[in-house]
This record gives structure tokens, sequence and C-alpha cells, in this order.
């Protein structure tokens, strides 16, 4: 077996677009890019790469999977091939096959040591020696409910507070230093790492504690200080709270500059704000946040630097195809400060009104013609129209065709005739796609991935949505274990599905489409990658999640009832004689 560390390494130096990208032409469409799919024959373009879950799927002929799939099926190699051939591609030795889990074992025990640490911090800061700490974030306009809802915590000024007490709960030094709340000292022994600090646990999706920032109450150090990279943890692949945000229905994500910003915001009502973690946003960074929302507002600090990461940002969420809104905010240096003086309604109507991102684009778009001369005017124009096509809001799209055809001295008429023209174009567009979509998943006797899918196609759709939720979710999946067992699902190939991700969740294992790699074949990772296609760019709460639970056991109810009905007599004695000897 390969370690499963050096598979995802692998995977994020062999970036999908980029390793699909140089065997067939694929472009942007909206969020995802598309093409003409390498394997089958095809006309119109199906083939779809979805960048934030690093993963492709077509609509016409159901290939999928993951990057190591697609160079699988290019190439007609065998995994380890693949896995060799893309580790050449990335500079990365192949390691040898022998199972270690020594790494997984210390993941687990890091893992614990940071909840009890987060338990430990929390204790504190309602004790005595972090009453000064409590009364911070009170003066911050913090209450109570919002500080036990982010488990903030104090860490006592002192050298050995964190690690005498993990120590007598059994943990080593070395997994303290490991783990990065202790640091070794000069002497040989090793200190906290945090000291007189309000701190801020840092919760990935799954509910787990990774990492934490501390700022600094009073003497000297650095402000914040934040928990370096450890082996549960890659600050540049988290974000602050997204474990709650992405739980919201709104379509967004307000994207703040730092922990009070954001901590600020949910008490205020906006709970589908998050925070970058001590660092400038990163690709890896928009990919996550492009799971769970179609759209980012930018809410970072008025002053320069915030104006300087705006704008990188605003490029690294445009890259792949995220719509982007930036807040101005006038009289405040950040969402927190404004928030305390102009109140929540005003901040919502901030955001509602923002539209700084959509100018920035079409000035994007202007600055590659030359609009003094005719082709440079035409060009553009039919960029544009391009462009205002995908704007959902009418009278967003009469306002700039307005604005634009008058800077231009061109007849609005016309402008508009081109842009309604590129509506019907797209409208066109989805239309077949969707109904290659319906083909595709559409029950036949043929299903050789799932033969059962055909005879009860309503609980199959169920249970595929269930699992993709389960994908983006893992941290529903206590909840949707107490009330759906693996013996429910209707049909067995989804229950295998099932089976497998939920052990993977519950032994704190990496969770994506290459964890199915060395155990199933490339017709069964196309049908798991549909699976995530279908809700590319949705958000689920737990009362939607609730309904394909219900259809499921109220399919399973049917099919028994059914099964009952068309016994003949041989079977309804060995039934009986199966239901007295369960009730022994």
């Amino acid at each position: 077996m390969i370690p499963e560390q050096f598979i995802q390494e692998l995977k994020l130096n062999n970036d999908i677009e980029a390793v699909i990208s140089s065997y067939i032409q694929i472009k942007r469409g909206g969020r995802n890019l598309v093409g003409l799919c390498p394997f089958h024959s095809e006309k119109s373009p199906s083939f779809t790469v979805y960048n934030d879950s690093q993963s492709f799927y077509c609509f016409g002929c159901g290939a999928g999977g993951d990057v190591i799939t697609f160079i699988k099926r290019i190439e007609n190699i065998e995994y380890m091939d693949a896995l060799k051939l893309l580790a050449e591609r990335a500079g990365m030795q192949l390691p040898d096959n022998s199972f270690d889990d020594t790494a997984a074992k210390l993941k687990t025990r890091v893992l614990e040591i940071n909840r009890q640490t987060a338990r430990f911090f929390h204790s504190c800061l309602t004790s005595p020696q972090g009453q000064k700490t409590l009364d911070y974030l009170h003066g911050r306009g913090l209450n109570d409910k919002i500080i036990r809802r982010f488990g903030l915590g104090y860490s006592p000024d002192s050298w050995d507070s964190l690690t005498k007490h993990l120590k007598s709960l059994g943990f080593s030094y070395e997994e303290m230093t490991t783990a990065c709340v202790a640091a070794n000292g000069r002497n040989g022994g090793v200190y906290d790492q945090f000291r007189g600090r309000v701190m801020f646990p840092i919760i990935d999706i799954r509910g787990n504690v990774i990492a934490f920032g501390g700022r600094i109450m009073e003497g000297n150090g650095p402000k914040y200080l934040n928990s370096p990279d450890t082996p549960v943890f890659k600050k540049s692949r988290n974000l602050f709270a997204l474990n709650i945000a992405k739980a919201t229905k709104a379509e967004s994500l307000l994207l703040a500059e730092g922990y009070m910003d954001v901590i600020a915001l949910h008490q205020a009502g906006f709970e589908n704000a998050v925070a970058t973690l001590g660092t400038a946003l990163t690709d890896e960074q928009a990919r996550l946040m492009s799971q769970y929302a179609k759209q980012i507002v930018i809410a970072y600090d008025s002053d320069g630097a915030g104006q300087t990461a705006t704008k990188r940002a605003i490029n690294i969420l445009g890259e792949i195809g995220m719509q982007v809104k930036v807040l101005s905010m006038q009289g405040a240096k950040d969402p927190d400060e404004f928030i305390k003086k102009f109140g929540r309604d005003r901040f919502k109507m901030l955001i509602e009104g923002s539209a700084n991102a959509l100018e920035f684009e079409l000035s994007k778009i202007k600055n590659k013609y030359d609009i003094s001369t005719t082709d440079g005017k035409v060009n553009y124009l039919k960029e544009f129209a391009d462009y205002m096509a995908g704007i959902s809001n009418p009278i967003e799209r009469d306002v700039y065709i307005a604005k634009t055809a008058n800077e231009l001295e061109v007849s609005k008429d016309a402008v508009l005739t081109q842009v309604n023209y590129r509506i019907r174009q797209k409208a066109k567009s989805k239309e077949k796609k969707e109904a290659k979509e319906l083909k595709v998943f559409a029950a036949t006797p043929m299903d050789k991935v799932n033969p059962e899918r055909g005879r009860h196609l309503k609980a199959a759709l169920a249970e595929e949505r269930l699992i993709a939720i389960l994908f983006k979710n893992p941290d529903y999946c206590t909840y949707i274990r107490q009330k759906l067992t693996p013996q429910d699902f209707i049909t067995e190939f989804n229950r295998r599905v099932y089976e497998m991700i939920c052990a993977r969740i519950e032994s704190n294992q990496t969770l994506d489409m290459g964890m199915f790699g060395g155990e199933l074949d490339d017709a069964q990772m196309g049908r798991i990658a549909g699976f995530l296609a279908s809700t590319s760019g949705q958000n689920y709460t737990k009362e939607e999640t609730d309904d394909y639970i219900q259809t499921i056991l109220q399919s399973k109810l049917e099919k028994t009832d059914k099964d009952v009905a068309e016994m003949n007599d041989s079977s309804w004695s060995k039934y009986i004689s199966d239901l007295a000897a369960k009730k022994k």
C-alpha cells in the first residue's frame, strides 16, 4: 500500500486542470472547465473538470474520477503505473509499497491533544485567572453564547500549565511538540507554545480541532501567534469558521481578514463568514470555498494592505470561475468596527449593494482591447455581451448595458440584442447539458455498476445525494449514522460506498476521490464522480439531509412490503422462522 499522505501530496502537485489540459483542449464555462470527451466520440462538449473537488465527469459516457483515474484511462495503464507517471511529472519519488500506519496513529494522537488543549484553554477562560481575558472579549462586544460557540479560551501566562495538564492525561512531550502546542527549550525541556493569549481554536469541516491562533494580551511578542503546519493542519488548505459557514443556506461566503471580524459577523447573524489563517488567500483555500458557495463577498480591511490583498483575492477567485463582490466600507476599517458603528442592517445593505468586482471584471475585459479602433470596439462588445449574459439580475444588466453603450457611442438596442442572443445560447446549452445528465442518470436495465438502480430509482437517487452530502459535510456523519444504517440502503453498490466513506470519516482519514482509486474500477469511479457532479456548487442543511434519509427509509419499507406480498408458501415459512429467531 502506498501511504495515503504521499497520494495526497501527489495530487496536490498534479492539479487536475493542468494535467487534463496537457491531453485535451478545455476551456472555462462558469466555475468549471469543459471540453470534448477523450473517452467517447462527441460533437458537443460534455466532459467537465471540477477544480473545487479536483475531479472530472463526462455527462455523455459517464467516465469520471480524479487525476489518477484520468491518467489510468487516457494512458490505458494500471493504478500503480498511473501513480508512477504522476510522481515523475511532479518530480516525486514513489515510496515502496510496505504498509506503515505510524503516521495515521500519530494524527489520531495529535487530534486528541488538540481537543484536550482546546478544553483546557476554555476552562482557563472561565476561571479566575482568565477573568481579564474574558473582560477583554466582552469589551470587544462578544457575548457568552458566541464565546462558547467558537470555543474561545485563555492560555495562562505560564511556561508549563498546558504541558503539565497534557502529561497528566498520558501524552508524551514528543507528541506535544509534534502537535505544536509545546516547543523544545534550550536545556532539553519543553514549554507551552501559547502563553498569556486569548485563544481561537481552528476547527475543520469534520469538527476536529486542528490548530490554534492566539492574540497576546499584554507584554512582548507577536500580536498574533498561529500554529505552524502539523500532521493534521496545513494553513494554506483550511479556513477559520468554515465548519459553521458551510451549513448555512447562503449562496455566498463572506471572506474577512481576521478571527475577531469573523466572530463579530457571526454574532451579528452573518454566519457565512470565514477567514484565512494568518496568510494571504491561497489557491487551495479558493477551491475549498468554491465547494460551498457560488459567490465570495470580500470584506477585507479598508487600509492599503487590505486593498492589496483584495486585488490578489479577486484574481485567485476569478481564475477558478467564482463570482466575486467587494465591500467598500466607508467610515470603518473592518467589518467588526462597521457593525459596531452603524449596525447589522446597514452592513446587510452594504453586502446587497456591493458590485465592485463586476466593474473590476469589466475593466479587465476592456483592457484587453484597443477600443479606439473599430475591431477593438467590436471584439470588446462581443466579450462584454458574453459576460453580461451570465449576470442573473436584469436591472444590473440593464445598467451596465446602458453605461457601456454610452461610453462606446453605440446603440443600446444593438448591445442588448447581442446580450439577449448570448442568454438564449447559454439557456440552450444548459438545457442540452441537463438532458445529457438526465440521460446518464436515468435508470436502465444495463446499469452494470448498480444493477438494482433501475428497480429502485427514487431510493437510489436519495442514496447518491446522501453520499455526495457526506463528501462535502463529513461532520454530518454521526448525525446520519444515528438515523440510517448501511442495511437501510436499498442498492448494494451505494451501501458499499456509504460504508467506505463512514469508515474513513470515523477514523479521521482524508476524504476525496482518491480514496476509492485502489478499490473500485473505472466505471465505479465514474459513477461516484457523477454523484459529486450532480451537487457541484450546492449546499445542504441537515433538514434537507433528513428528507433524503426519509426517502431511503420509506423505500426500504415499501420494498419489504412488496417482498412479503410476493412470497410463496415456502418463503413465508422461512420469513416467519427468521422473525422468530430474531425475537429469541
